[in-house]
């Protein structure tokens, strides 16, 4: 390979075809003799030198990615990046197929050299797990390297697996009593080798978020289909509506907060202001909360059986808040008892309202509280959040109650 650069335009001919793309520098982690090309397509294909007969150098060139040097400048703000896992920033090893995580601002540098010119990045890889592994003492753990990470920075960036970051995101908002920092979560529904990968304006788009003086816990993640925009989504009110689009997480019952265009022009759609303050943070959660999904037909005894060891419970209710009237004299029992117990909708848009059948009536006469147009699984880690950190009528009386931006009334504006 001699005269040939990182950057070039190159004809690779092996044993198996003909590659033609540009030579891409090798990850610190992958084999010194791997050859990686970015072919014509956009995808990367990792070749085993022994399979290749001829590298020639093509007149063609294309800027690549460079080894960054990490230096601090005191005139850019400095960001925290909190890796949890996800493809997100991950590198693919071709000589084994093994993707792995970025490890350091250099890593993350690595895959986005631009954002060295907009901020200095610092990061810590709290953990290196699928997102559906992600559990309440997980969110606790994230929750205070954030504040930690808030003491020594001017915004967060949380890398984060996409199917339960939503939940992570509920979580985060609501440990933060005041937070000086913007809290940005962020994740890509295609891996960064693809041509179509999300990966890259995400992240780079969460850093620029993360530069602002939005004081609460927020989403970032693709507007559509196009590279054009990202949306800015608070982290009540999102949720992934889609497995695999890259567009895949709305705001639901709510706008989103703004939007980030692809180069960089950000508008909100109402103004925002970090607080001054100290960061604050109630981090104790009760896991003994239960998310139950009624279905027509359930028997009486799964639903008592789930409930019976829970101090409460959040209901996904039909339509605007029901279930089977059978249930009525367990679930007053079981607030007698002393269990909270919280009624969202199955149905996402829209808000619950009890008020209109005679089972909701005579579920709400039994103790059950209505919670508008809260979201089922920002109302369940609400609901561990309230138990873990006040007394129980405290906690009761703050669930029915808008605190974080989760909730609106909506039943007279539908």
């Amino acid at each position: 390979m001699d005269n040939i650069e990182e950057g070039d335009y190159v004809e690779v001919i092996t044993d198996k075809g003909t590659f033609k793309g540009v030579l891409l520098p090798k990850p610190k982690f992958s084999k010194d003799e791997i050859v990686i090309i970015k072919l014509e397509n956009g995808y990367n294909v990792g070749l085993i030198p022994k399979e290749v007969r001829l590298i020639k150098k093509k007149d063609k060139k294309i800027k690549a990615e460079k080894a960054v040097k990490l230096e601090y400048s005191p005139d850019i703000p400095t960001i925290s990046i909190i890796g949890t896992g996800g493809t997100i920033a991950s590198y693919i090893d071709y000589s084994t197929g093994a993707v792995h995580p970025a490890l350091t601002a250099e890593d993350f540098l690595f895959t986005m050299p631009e954002i060295s010119d907009e901020a200095n990045i610092q990061s810590e890889i709290l953990f290196n797990t699928l997102s559906e592994n992600m559990k309440p003492e997980m969110w606790i753990k994230l929750a205070r390297a954030v504040k930690k990470a808030a003491e020594k920075s001017d915004g967060i960036v949380i890398p984060h697996g996409t199917d339960t970051m939503s939940y992570t995101a509920s979580a985060l908002s609501f440990m933060f009593e005041k937070l000086s920092v913007p809290v940005v979560l962020v994740g890509s529904q295609r891996s960064s080798d693809r041509p179509s990968s999300d990966a890259y304006i995400n992240l780079h788009s969460s850093v620029r978020v993360a530069k602002t003086d939005i004081g609460e816990v927020v989403v970032v993640m693709h507007a559509g289909s196009s590279d054009d925009k990202c949306y800015i989504h608070r982290g009540t009110r999102v949720r992934k509506m889609h497995t695999s689009r890259r567009d895949a997480f709305h705001s639901v019952n709510s706008k989103p907060l703004g939007e980030i265009a692809l180069d960089g022009n950000i508008k909100f759609f109402k103004e925002y202001k970090k607080t001054d303050e100290s960061t604050e943070l109630r981090d104790k959660m009760d896991e003994r909360v239960a998310l139950l999904y009624y279905y027509p037909g359930m028997p009486i005894e799964i639903f008592e059986g789930v409930l019976e060891k829970m101090h409460g419970a959040i209901i996904m209710g039909t339509g605007l808040g029901h279930v089977s009237s059978e249930f009525v004299n367990s679930v007053k029992g079981m607030v007698k008892d002393g269990k909270i117990i919280g009624m969202t909708s199955q149905c996402i848009y829209g808000s619950v309202n009890m008020n209109v059948y005679s089972t909701g009536r005579e579920l709400k006469y039994a103790g059950v509280i209505e919670l508008g147009d809260m979201l089922p699984e920002v109302a369940y880690v609400k609901l561990m959040w309230l138990l873990g950190n006040y007394n129980f009528e405290e906690a009761k009386n703050m669930l029915k109650k808008n605190i974080r931006g989760e909730m609106e009334d909506r039943r007279f504006l539908l």
